[in-house]
């Protein structure tokens, strides 16, 4: 790959996501993007680039959802999910005992593990929750992420990274050589294709936020703009997580710090006092 291409490449991902790419990113590059040369039956990256630059939709698109980052899986990073658990959902019940209805929402979700998990935590507190009516909506950019999410179907490897025998046998049911999420926690999740970089408003309002690892792939502007989108998602006393190893102190003035090591954040909007948070240990 040339360094014109790279630098191609690099402003369309930019202009297009949000992700930045450096320079020694190009090996990575190369290597996602040959899958994409053999889809489309083009002699090499060059030909794949010319096309692109041409304007063929097909293979932008393709592009684009090559480079987008599919590395999940269940509970990852276990610690934020015990906070929301031994946290987060008993707030909950007692902050929407009233109407008895909350939504949750998973940023770039990718292949739909993290949706699932928070899924999976609601149903194991089943008895806590009768007749309410919970929504967990996942968010993606790439379109084939967004599919193999509904889906819901995954292989031995997917569901042994982070996921123990005891929900595996309890939530899924075994096709073939992989296993299928169940029914009943399929209805409690959609998915969507979404772009982080447009207008999340139509949405709807969030009590949870997870925008797990996500953050980690922008520049500071993007950060910004993507945290005053999220904070105006979120109810006022909403949670937002983010990735363990991401930062919102210093980005953006619409959220409190919880646990940092953790990213847990709570919303923080004007003329809320900061006890009045789920994320907070009542």
């Amino acid at each position: 790959m040339t360094p014109e291409d790279f630098t191609f490449v690099a402003r369309l991902l930019k202009d297009q996501t949000g992700l930045v790419l450096t320079r020694d990113k190009a090996y990575l590059v190369e290597n996602r993007l040959q899958s994409v040369v053999r889809e489309h039956r083009l002699a090499d990256l060059t030909e794949l680039l010319a096309e692109v630059r041409g304007g063929n939709p097909a293979a932008t698109t393709d592009l684009i959802d090559a480079m987008m980052s599919k590395d999940t899986g269940f509970f990852r990073d276990w610690k934020p999910f015990k906070h929301l658990a031994e946290v987060v959902l008993p707030n909950l019940r007692r902050a929407r005992l009233a109407k008895r209805t909350f939504r949750i929402l998973c940023a770039g979700c990718a292949s739909g593990q993290e949706a699932y998990s928070v899924a999976m935590q609601i149903v194991e507190e089943a008895q806590h929750f009768t007749g309410w009516q919970v929504e967990i909506v996942g968010i993606d950019l790439s379109a084939a992420a967004i599919d193999a999410a509904g889906r819901g179907a995954y292989n031995q490897f997917e569901v042994q990274r982070g996921l123990p025998i005891r929900r595996l046998l309890r939530h899924f049911t075994k096709v073939g050589s992989g296993w299928t999420i169940n029914e009943n926690l399929r209805r409690m999740v959609s998915f969507r294709v979404w772009n982080l970089l447009e207008d999340m408003f139509p949405l709807g309002r969030f009590d949870v936020v997870l925008c797990r690892n996500v953050l980690i792939a922008f520049d500071q502007q993007t950060k910004i703009a993507t945290l005053q989108k999220l904070a105006r998602l979120l109810t006022d006393d909403g949670v937002l997580y983010v990735g363990v190893n991401e930062s919102v102190t210093g980005v953006s003035g619409a959220f409190r710090v919880i646990a940092s090591t953790l990213g847990i954040y709570a919303a923080q909007h004007e003329g809320v006092p900061p006890s009045h948070s789920m994320a907070a240990h009542l």
